[in-house]
């Protein structure tokens, strides 16, 4: 029996120079929990136009239910403008305030977080008031907490992601806003001390960073568990990380040990990164078979 996932925040339109996609972390991790089978849901907001329209057919095709989309009438459907100039390092312009800035409370909503067994949340979304009103309450009835810190300038402020680590049993981040944290409470700028202190700090069950290209840390009440990367051609790195979060997510939510999750993740990173998109369909045989090849390369 699979688990009841829960991601919460954004979605929305990636408007790349050639075409648009659908995107948005939080969605992103759902599309990808779906892919490996698993009871996924995403809680957002689209407007009352054709490309809310769109982005609901979208979460259908990806089989992911939309009941708990919103659709709102006086703002337009999220959009983020990408600068893939660097295929490794993709920047964004978030369009603000639109639709997922005004996710509405629902009793809906906090029976369905409340019976989650894992409640996925960013930072991003909780930029606007109402929404972070929203998603503070959520956070009251959550089970188990997941926390991807994904900081994207100008859109957070020091008080807000320190009031969303205190509320995490989980937490996910990159290497650049683990240096970003340390720098805030002059931890050492080493990555397993750094680690430490935060971890403690927020009193996390787990914490993750990416290191890109390199792979990942895990640290964990058995300690560190470290995977290095998987040597790949990239496409493009939209949604590697949202990737290797529900990989995470799911072989954590299936038992297997820190150094099997950490593997599992960092393939699935970089199998998205061979790929055009931030979504591409992918199985846990496809993911499987990344493993096996660099094994015997």
């Amino acid at each position: 029996m699979y688990p009841l996932i829960t991601c919460f925040g954004e979605v929305l339109w990636d408007v790349l120079p050639t075409s648009r996609q659908a995107g948005g972390a939080p969605m992103n991790v759902a599309a990808d929990l779906r892919n490996f089978g698993v009871n996924a849901q995403i809680i957002s907001r689209v407007g009352d136009d054709e490309l809310g329209v769109e982005m609901v057919q979208f979460l259908a095709s990806k089989g992911l239910p939309t009941n708990l989309v919103q659709i709102g009438r006086t703002h337009l459907t999220g959009v983020a403008k990408a600068n893939i100039s660097d295929a490794n390092e993709v920047t964004y312009k978030i369009v603000q305030p639109v639709a997922w800035d005004y996710i509405q409370p629902d009793p809906q909503l906090t029976e369905t977080v409340r019976q989650s067994d894992l409640f996925v949340y960013g930072s991003l979304a909780a930029r606007s008031p109402m929404t972070r009103d929203t998603l503070l309450d959520l956070l009251q009835v959550a089970r188990r907490k997941v926390f991807d810190v994904n900081l994207r300038a100008p859109h957070y402020e020091r008080t807000l992601i320190e009031e969303l680590l205190h509320q995490a049993d989980i937490a996910k981040l990159n290497e650049h806003e683990l240096i970003e944290l340390s720098e805030w409470y002059g931890y050492e700028p080493n990555l397993h001390r750094a680690m430490e202190q935060l971890r403690d700090r927020y009193q996390l069950d787990m914490l993750c960073v990416t290191l890109g290209e390199a792979g990942a840390v895990l640290l964990d009440s058995s300690g560190f568990t470290t995977q290095s990367g998987f040597e790949i051609d990239v496409e493009d790195t939209i949604g590697s990380g949202d990737a290797f979060l529900a990989a995470f997510l799911y072989k954590m939510t299936q038992q297997e040990s820190p150094s099997q999750i950490l593997e599992f993740a960092c393939a699935t990173g970089a199998y998205v990164a061979t790929q055009r998109g931030a979504t591409p369909a992918f199985t846990e045989e496809t993911i499987s078979s990344v493993i096996l090849n660099t094994a015997d390369e």
